[in-house]
């Protein structure tokens, strides 16, 4: 082989394993991306506080350095405004980016962005004037986003779907987020194919294991999670599609959903929830996991969404 192939061959070794490398969930990127969110620069990132805004235009910059579409003109946010008890016309955002196949159906891939900031807006439900940095609730699901809207621009294949990744705010003040979204989509509802949300994915216990509720919300459902790799996490499964979180808004309007959740401990809601107690290699496997079910989930052309009875 000649010297100047072979530098060629080289070179394009060295570039499929830099992109391999980057398109894979990685912990240290994870660790860094809630290092940001879960600062005090950021002061909890609370509705309608300095710090909420400045992580929904994080989250933006990093929608546009992706290359993810806008779907709202020019915009990737989604304002609106909501009332929560006494508190009158609140404002708040979805920031949403969107990855263009060409197919008819889409995927939505959801974390909120929001915490509870300085406590103001809670009514004395929390120490005001605290700083609750929220690092896995919900920072870590926000990396989970990223993470995977990564590696559906970077993994160099046209999938059968589009994605839409949103980024839900007013989560911690009611699902407001979301009940904006699905009360005012930007794309139909029925054209989803389903929804995946995560909240909480940074905490894993290895006793425990990650939930993924919604196992009933598809009749696909069962097919999709056989034989998936567990790749050094465990994890069960719920059938409820309802519950607390961003995924519920979507399953009452008959989307099948996802909810990745690796349960409570004993900094949730307090100002104690920081970016050290992250397990950010237990939640690069948790990604991993995702893109096994998303891609399993893609195999069908439409999933057929099912109502749990109370």
């Amino acid at each position: 082989m000649k010297k100047s192939w072979l530098l060629l061959v080289c070179a394009a070794g060295l570039y499929t394993s830099a992109l391999a490398q980057d398109t894979i969930p990685d912990a240290k990127r994870i660790q860094g991306i809630v290092n940001y969110l879960a600062s005090d620069k950021l002061k909890g990132r609370g509705t309608a506080e300095k710090g909420g805004l400045k992580a929904s235009r994080y989250v933006a910059k990093q929608f546009k350095k992706l290359g993810l579409k806008t779907v709202n003109g020019s915009s990737y946010f989604q304002d609106f405004t909501f009332n929560k008890n006494a508190h009158k016309d609140i404002p708040s955002r979805n920031v949403i980016g969107f990855l263009d196949n060409g197919a008819d159906r889409t995927i939505i891939i959801g974390a909120h962005y929001d915490h509870l900031g300085t406590a103001a807006l809670f009514d004395g439900k929390y120490p005001v004037g605290q700083i609750h940095n929220g690092a896995d609730d919900n920072a870590s699901g926000v990396a989970g986003l990223l993470e995977l809207a990564r590696y559906y621009v970077h993994n160099h294949t046209s999938e059968p779907f589009n994605f839409l990744f949103i980024a839900f705010g007013g989560e911690e003040l009611g699902l407001q987020g979301s009940k904006y979204y699905t009360a005012h989509p930007l794309m139909p509802l029925d054209k989803m194919h389903f929804m995946l949300n995560m909240d909480m994915i940074g905490r894993y216990n290895p006793e425990r294991g990650i939930g993924i509720g919604g196992y009933g919300s598809a009749a696909e459902w069962p097919v999709v999670f056989k034989e998936v790799q567990q790749l050094g996490i465990k994890f069960f499964t719920d059938a409820a599609g309802k519950g607390a979180s961003d995924h519920h808004n979507f399953y009452v309007n008959g989307v099948p959903v996802m909810f990745f959740h690796t349960g409570g401990h004993d900094d949730y809601h307090k100002p104690t929830d920081d970016a050290p107690k992250l397990q950010a290699a237990a939640e690069a496997n948790i990604i991993r996991l995702e893109i096994q079910l998303i891609n399993r989930a893609m195999t069908f052309p439409e999933l057929h969404y099912l109502e749990q009875k109370a």
